[in-house]
């Protein structure tokens, strides 16, 4: 692999695995270190915006808004080259990542490895129910389920039968943390609002939104008021919310809900939503196998300190990857752990001892519906419009360059002040199913 213009036989080759928060932030940090050689390996041209993926799925914004090509992020990052391709192996001793980039072989020697990459969806065991439920970890699937409830609308409207039409109009969502609740939420704004006046056949109100969790409360990370209040507003909503309970099958026709008490109810829906869980993506069982690291139970890899490879102190693991200290798989702590390896190595360079890593939690936040959302901050819980006000400001300070910030508060004005859902255009197979009916006719 050719080095890029400027670069030198002095320089320290500093390599990025993942693109998401952990590598983003750690090449950010990096950006003012003289003397290194950056590159970054991503499989997806874009920096995704995880946290807002289920307002992609429900038509408030587009997938620019949250995902920004990362060329385009880090275009003033003269040291840092940015590679297109799907890491393969891993080699600690060689010291070299092994990649296809579109079919080719490629080879990248580094002196420090900084691996983020990320997690995705836990079946918990039940890996069959993916073909039936769709997660809420990539771009692919929020566009996949925007399609599927933008689409099971119009399938409900020219329905004839009532059960059937009653299958369509409902939605099972599993699992009750931030992702869940605020998918649960936007469901319910989005048949009560947003669709409003629609359809002349069917009235979207009587969508039924069907919410398990398999504890005994909603957002547990943040508090037994918090959890309350949550449960409050929504089922207010009208949300039906199933705790101790947990989904024991599914198909494309519904779901099975075990409950607390060993009973279980059949829910016919169309579309079901999986916000239960992750798991380490499998290039943490990949570095493991390498290096002969551990890993936990969801696959992730446990590290030192400071972040670093366990007898690799050259190689650190960030984010959803790493396991230290019961950190949770969350934004921040992989915008932390990122930005701590590349001081690290930073620190190295300058020969200074390396510093442990210490999280600092900056609070959860959840929006639950328009103007109301949930926040938990130190001792602090917040609900309501302040939670909301908050969650504004947290999220526009987090989301990537101008451009992306002015228009998700363009999109959010129209949907939360107004009714409307710029992103409801059906493509793709749904398109095609109307021409194959329109030719069979």
């Amino acid at each position: 692999m050719s080095d890029p213009v400027g670069a030198t036989h002095r320089q320290h080759r500093i390599v990025i695995i993942g693109c998401g928060f952990g590598g983003l932030f750690a090449a950010r940090a990096l950006k003012r270190t003289p003397d290194v050689q950056v590159t970054l390996i991503d499989r997806r041209n874009h920096h995704l915006f995880q946290p807002l993926l289920y307002q992609v799925a429900t038509g408030i914004l587009s997938e620019g808004e949250i995902a920004p090509p990362i060329r385009d992020i880090l275009r003033k990052y003269k040291s840092l080259r940015v590679v297109l391709a799907e890491v393969q192996r891993i080699d600690v001793v060689a010291r070299q990542v092994h990649a296809d980039e579109f079919g080719t072989p490629l080879t990248v020697d580094y002196d420090s490895l900084i691996v983020a990459g990320g997690a995705t969806t836990s079946y918990f065991g039940h890996d069959d129910f993916k073909a039936s439920a769709r997660g809420m970890k990539s771009l692919d699937d929020a566009l996949a389920l925007r399609g599927q409830i933008f689409g099971t609308f119009e399938l409900a409207e020219a329905e004839r039968d009532d059960a059937a039409r009653h299958r369509l109009m409902t939605f099972v969502v599993v699992g009750g943390g931030p992702t869940g609740v605020e998918m649960a939420g936007q469901l319910k704004e989005l048949s009560r609002r947003a669709l409003h006046n629609n359809y002349r056949r069917i009235n979207p109100r009587d969508t039924r939104v069907v919410l398990v969790e398999g504890t005994d409360r909603l957002l547990g990370s943040m508090g037994a008021r918090v959890s309350r209040l949550t449960a409050r507003d929504l089922g207010r909503m009208g949300v039906e919310i199933h705790l101790n309970a947990m989904v024991t099958n599914v198909s494309t026709e519904g779901a099975e809900i075990t409950k607390g008490d060993g009973s279980t109810e059949w829910v016919p829906a169309a579309t079901k939503v999986w916000a239960a869980g992750t798991r380490a993506a499998g290039l943490g069982a990949m570095l493991a196998e390498a290096a002969g690291a551990e890993v936990d139970k969801a696959g992730r890899v446990l590290v030192e300190p400071d972040c670093s490879l366990p007898g690799h102190s050259e190689v650190f693991v960030v984010g959803d990857l790493m396991a230290l200290d019961d950190l949770p798989a969350v934004a921040e702590v992989a915008i932390q752990t990122g930005a701590h390896a590349a001081h690290t190595i930073e620190r190295r360079l300058q020969g200074k001892e390396p510093k442990p890593f210490r999280y600092h939690d900056l609070g959860t936040l959840a929006a639950i519906a328009r103007f109301r959302a949930v926040a938990h901050i130190g001792p602090l819980q917040l609900d309501g419009f302040v939670g909301w006000l908050l969650w504004l400001v947290v999220h526009i300070t987090f989301l990537t360059g101008f451009k992306n910030r002015f228009g998700a508060l363009a999109r959010w004005a129209v949907s939360f002040i107004g009714r409307g859902r710029y992103e409801r255009a059906l493509t793709g197979p749904w398109v095609a199913r109307v021409e194959r009916t329109s030719k069979s006719a």
